[in-house]
């Protein structure tokens, strides 16, 4: 093969910056399926979470008033935003211009990184086991890892019907989302997804001290996650029918109770969860000592067992396939088009 010019190249670098190839978005979804985020590993989002931090401190250190907490807080989110979107886009290029191999080697890696199934799969599953061995102590920690409400005096219950609304949360949060945006815009458009994601987890809370700083991160994750929180509860309705839970069902509480939730996107996700097991989801949570009602989900009368906690896992595992595949034939559409070009 001939060598190409600097000039020719660089179109083509260009290009590559603004979508994965569907075989580098395979991988990076197999890694994520095989390995998970090993422990003790450098990850981009704990980066986020350390600069978050410090540019929080910085924000009140200056902010006098409510009107200058939101602004901070804007410069704050757009900052980071811009910064995680622009720096892998410079790091890929520049790699890409030593040694083409490595440059993409580091795409499948950063996308890598920005996909959670194996841990969601990981996390939710030691809690079951916990219950399992009827370890309720140990599942109620485990469960303190990955939800933020108080777990400390939830029943068995309770904290499977907490299991099953985070699972179907986070299928859309750190899964389906992650695929949608390296699908429109490959590792610099899923960095910063995750770290809109990160600030709204973090400092997005309607409650004080993040009412003001916090807002703005919380309306960019509401618009962030519009398409893909829809695209996740129509792929938990294509996986119920799949693996033989209650398909039509999942799509009627989806349409009916999806908009009760407080958040415009993660009702539409858990209802699709509630109408699919057959469970209520919702109700009252207790967050810092203080109890929060939130709309009750789905039609189901009885208590969230083991079981359905177990199936929402298999429901997640397979709308994440269907994602994948959506998210493959996607990729491989716009390379087709690109090339055509």
């Amino acid at each position: 093969m001939t060598r190409l010019s600097r000039t020719s190249q660089s179109p083509q670098r260009a290009r590559r910056l603004h979508f994965m190839r569907p075989q580098q978005l395979l991988m990076a979804y197999i890694l994520d399926l095989v390995v998970g985020d090993p422990q003790g590993w450098p990850h981009p989002v704990r980066w986020m979470g350390r600069m978050i931090n410090w540019g929080e401190r910085l924000v009140r250190r200056f902010s006098r008033s409510s009107t200058g907490e939101l602004l901070g807080g804007a410069v704050l989110a757009n900052s980071l935003v811009g910064f995680s979107f622009l720096a892998p886009r410079y790091a890929i290029e520049r790699l890409s211009r030593r040694q083409n191999t490595v440059g993409v080697t580091a795409e499948v890696l950063l996308a890598w990184t920005c996909l959670a199934m194996r841990s969601l799969q990981r996390e939710a599953g030691e809690v079951l086991d916990a219950l399992d061995a009827r370890d309720l102590s140990t599942a109620r920690a485990r469960l303190s890892r990955i939800v933020g409400r108080d777990t400390i005096h939830l029943n068995e219950g309770a904290i499977c019907r907490a299991v099953i609304e985070t699972v179907a949360e986070s299928t859309c949060d750190g899964v389906i989302a992650p695929l949608t945006f390296l699908a429109i815009g490959g590792v610099p458009a899923a960095m910063a997804y995750k770290a809109i994601n990160t600030l709204d987890s973090m400092i997005g809370h309607m409650e004080q001290p993040y009412t003001y700083v916090g807002r703005w991160a919380a309306r960019t994750d509401d618009l962030a996650n519009f398409l893909p929180a829809r695209l996740t509860a129509l792929c938990i309705v294509v996986a119920a029918a799949l693996v033989r839970q209650d398909a039509g069902a999942a799509w009627h509480i989806w349409r009916r109770d999806g908009p009760k939730h407080l958040s415009p996107n993660a009702g539409r996700c858990e209802a699709a969860m509630a109408g699919a097991l057959g469970v209520r989801l919702g109700g009252t949570n207790t967050y810092d000592g203080l109890p929060c009602h939130r709309e009750y989900l789905g039609d189901g009368q009885r208590e969230c067992q083991r079981q359905d906690a177990r199936k929402a896992l298999r429901i997640a595992l397979v709308s994440s396939v269907l994602a994948c595949s959506m998210a493959l034939a996607f990729s491989h559409w716009f390379c087709t088009k690109r090339k055509r070009q």
